[in-house]
């Protein structure tokens, strides 16, 4: 309804030729929604025209303002659910009826259609109708209707069958390593801790792992489906690092290479920071060494080669590594042939020098020894990272750390510091010279013998022509602390396993 400002000023408007206001007909319009001007009750100032304005005194009164009704607003729908996509082709699915039917059949209440589906080899293990969620009372339920099967969190259904699903739950269909959707309680709030425009752009799921720094979770941008990596760390833990939080987060950001996991936002409250990390889908190289016992040596040779390349980078750019090993070597894919990203590159510049030391100190099989001997972290080199490097390779090609409690009476300290390690010929017997060759030049005690990251590059392992099946690297951003814009483009350029795209990535390995 017009306000009574409104009101004074229809009312103060110079009247055209007929002495009616030139605007009197909006003014009516404005004061009776839904009727138009000629329809009003006829008033006795009508003019003679008989046009069906009011004059410009014919205005309605202020104490009748409340009784002029409101257009209705639409009540806000009410989501008690959401089925986020965690794969390209499918949507956000808000959950407002009872049920919902999922599936091929264009006839279910979300139906497989997208051409990035219809397109995909998995299309045809899915069902006509695979799967159907519905809420009884406060509970969620997903029940199977495939005989491919579904499975909610690596749990299988059963045909027929149903099952709760829980906030975060991972859907996944026909293969239980095909995860399609998670599903999230809207009913529930369980991140008010996070700050508020955290929280608006992100939903945080499930814990997907810790650290010295605090633990990882699983989060989903809600604008775009996309999932990252959070980290947080809680500020009681770490006093000394709040003044330099914002600068060196600016610095993380610069650091753009394909084979390094890329900072991506930072949040801060009272108690914690939350670091945005990019989030791959693989999972960590030791998980993958753990289930295939070892790796074969084209593959190990792949990996190798980008973990040299990303720490080559790292190096150029004043940033020693300091506690490389699988853990924190990620993998973009579950297939072999896929890119690698070395995380946690940071932690030697978030934590002050006693947490370091006693982080570092916490994965002894990986220090080199001139760690133990130096009185600080600033103590070493670079060197020590070629040194991780070679216990990676080890155990990347003979399935078992080089330094180990089990292969020696030594305590493992005094192996490291004394070199001593040897190749089991069960384990060995199939890997070539030329990588026990370089095994051993990484895994010099002496680090002025050492050798170097780029010396490693030059070695004649990686210097054949035996990987131009494999994927690769994006093109390698350059060695500065200001990439170029185009090695920055690459940088950031999605990473794909299409056969195309690995064929065309590879050639630039060797």
């Amino acid at each position: 309804p017009p306000s009574f400002t409104a009101l004074q000023s229809t009312m103060s408007e110079e009247a055209g030729p007929s002495g009616q206001s030139q605007s009197q007909s909006q003014s009516q319009t404005q004061s009776q929604p839904g009727s138009s001007s000629s329809s009003g009750p006829t008033s006795a100032s009508q003019s003679s025209s008989g046009s069906g304005t009011l004059s410009s005194v014919d205005t309605v009164p202020v104490a009748d303002l409340s009784s002029i009704p409101e257009e209705p607003e639409e009540p806000e729908a009410k989501y008690w659910g959401r089925m986020v996509p965690l794969i390209r082709g499918f949507t956000v699915h808000n959950c407002i009826e009872h049920h919902y039917y999922f599936g091929r059949d264009s006839r279910c209440d979300y139906a497989f259609n997208d051409p990035i589906i219809l397109q995909s080899p998995r299309y045809k293990t899915y069902s006509k109708r695979h799967f159907r969620i519905f809420r009884d009372g406060k509970l969620v339920y997903l029940e199977d209707l495939s005989g491919n099967g579904t499975w909610v969190d690596d749990t299988e259904v059963g045909k027929g069958k149903k099952i709760p699903l829980n906030n975060n739950s991972v859907v996944s269909l026909a293969d239980p390593k095909h995860k399609v959707f998670m599903f999230v309680d809207m009913t529930e709030d369980d991140q008010p801790n996070f700050p508020k425009e955290f929280r608006e752009k992100y939903h945080v799921t499930r814990r997907i792992g810790s650290g010295v720094c605090g633990e990882v979770r699983l989060a989903i941008e809600r604008e775009t489906c996309k999932k990252v990596a959070l980290k947080t760390i809680n500020k009681n833990d770490f006093p000394s690092i709040g003044v330099r939080r914002h600068f060196l987060y600016e610095q993380f950001k610069e650091i753009l290479n394909p084979c390094l996991i890329k900072t991506e936002d930072f949040y801060q409250t009272d108690e914690s920071y939350y670091i945005v990390l990019e989030y791959v889908e693989g999972g960590e190289l030791f998980s993958r060494i753990k289930t295939e016992k070892q790796l074969k040596e084209d593959i190990a040779k792949l990996y190798f080669y980008q973990m040299l390349k990303a720490v080559e980078y790292l190096h150029d750019n004043g940033i020693i590594h300091r506690d490389l090993k699988p853990e924190n070597v990620l993998l973009t894919s579950h297939d072999d042939e896929c890119l690698i990203k070395i995380t946690d590159f940071n932690q030697s510049k978030i934590l002050e020098e006693s947490s370091l030391m006693k982080t570092l100190c916490g994965t002894p099989t990986y220090l080199a020894p001139e760690v133990f001997t130096a009185a600080s972290t600033g103590g070493y080199t670079r060197a020590v990272d070629s040194w991780s490097l070679g216990v990676l390779l080890f155990i990347c090609l003979g399935g078992y750390p080089p330094f180990n409690p089990e292969s020696s009476a030594m305590p493992v300290r005094d192996q490291i510091m004394s070199g001593h390690y040897c190749f089991i010929r069960s384990q060995w017997q199939f890997v070539s010279s030329n990588a026990k060759d370089l095994v051993k030049k990484l895994l010099v005690v002496d680090p002025a013998k050492r050798l170097s990251i780029s010396e490693a590059l030059e070695h004649p392992w990686l210097k054949v022509r035996a990987l131009s099946h494999l994927p690769c690297l994006p093109t390698e951003t350059t060695g500065t602390s200001q990439p170029t814009q185009a090695s920055t483009r690459a940088a950031e350029r999605p990473v794909r396993t299409q056969p195309a795209r690995v064929r065309q990535l590879t050639r630039q390995i060797l």
